[in-house]
């Protein structure tokens, strides 16, 4: 029986979401990929390769989806990629069996139920089409096999970096798409106008070469101008988190300074009893490292202007200084967790202690 997460997980599959699809699966890396479901007992790896989404299908064997599970007619997901690209041509060939193939070699001569292996349905291409290699069309032109395959390893490195920005990046704003709902759009749009592609060289296979022609240069424009919307687009992101970046960085700073001073200006009481424990502490970054800390504290500064910057490093020096510190709090501690301030109070004053010295 289908679980709860490999309905959404499927859902993301037929609806061609690699980014959702990518994030939910490093969520979730125990997720179950080789099962079967509907009529034909297709898994989500069958799903792909019959829609022929060549990113979801790499993704998907990247973690661990069975190249050779079988459908209700025997047919492993190889046989589907092969009977797409007998349709559509070699794109779908490079795009669909290429990485199946190499993944899984022995998949290659894997017979279904009527006995036909992947090899078989790629023999029988028609003899019109020129001559082949390992079972598929050879482009006669050495100048345009090697642009496909400049194209396609632009294509590989686009879908194994797409989505690998950190969560804290994507942010929401009512009147701004965020990146998830941008990628998707691009993806779709790419997805759209492949097959678009694919149809108009199937459709004319049979048509007189200077049409083809035509059709391959309409091809390259419309790829490259695909290809400038990504990197005008995906610079604009970048400049956006950027921005948010430096607000997120701005308001951490804000809040220590805030903290600083009602714990260690402020006569109110922030525990029961006027105690302090650990997470009481105004810690730069109560859960980040000592750099991360020292980062929080001293942004917004120019360290390449000495002067303000010692003067900056001083203060909290003064602030961190173990003895001030106790005589500031040290009635106040938990005791139960006063130690344990204390070592991290005498950590992070030796580090701002080493960055004083590197200025002389």
């Amino acid at each position: 029986m289908v679980k709860r997460r490999q309905r959404r997980m499927l859902r993301y599959v037929e609806e061609g979401s690699l980014l959702k699809l990518k994030s939910y699966l490093r969520k979730h890396k125990d997720l179950e990929l080789n099962f079967s479901q509907g009529r034909k007992h297709r898994s989500p790896l069958h799903i792909a390769c019959s829609h022929g989404d060549d990113a979801v299908v790499r993704l998907l064997l990247k973690h661990g989806a069975d190249p050779l599970q079988t459908d209700l007619n025997g047919e492993i997901p190889l046989h589907l990629a092969a009977k797409r690209a007998l349709k559509y041509g070699k794109r779908v060939y490079d795009d669909l069996v290429v990485p199946l193939r190499k993944h899984c070699p022995e998949a290659f001569e894997v017979s279904n139920k009527a006995g036909v292996t992947p090899r078989d349905l790629l023999q029988w291409m028609k003899s019109e089409q020129g001559g082949f290699e390992n079972g598929f069309q050879c482009n006669a032109d050495p100048e345009q096999q090697w642009r496909e395959k400049l194209l396609g390893e632009c294509q590989d490195e686009f879908f194994e970096t797409f989505g690998q920005y950190d969560d804290e990046f994507l942010w929401d704003e009512k009147d701004e798409e965020d990146f998830g709902d941008w990628a998707d759009r691009i993806r779709r749009e790419y997805v759209s106008k492949q097959r678009a592609r694919e149809q108009r060289e199937a459709a004319s296979s049979g048509h007189k070469k200077s049409k083809g022609r035509k059709e391959t240069e309409e091809d390259e424009r419309s790829r490259r101008e695909l290809l400038k919307r990504l990197e005008r687009e995906h610079a604009e992101y970048l400049q956006r988190a950027a921005r948010k970046e430096e607000e997120t960085r701005q308001g951490r700073k804000n809040h220590y300074d805030e903290r600083c001073a009602a714990t260690f200006q402020s006569s109110s009481n922030r525990a029961p009893q006027g105690l302090l424990g650990y997470n009481d502490i105004p810690w730069p970054a109560p859960r980040g490292s000592l750099d991360e800390m020292v980062a929080v504290m001293l942004h917004g500064v120019d360290r390449s202007d000495v002067p303000v910057f010692r003067k900056l490093l001083r203060r909290q020096q003064a602030l961190w200084h173990p003895d001030k510190f106790a005589q500031r709090c040290g009635g106040r501690l938990v005791e139960s967790d006063r130690q344990r301030i204390l070592d991290t109070v005498t950590a992070l004053s030796q580090e701002l202690n080493r960055l004083a010295q590197n200025l002389r």
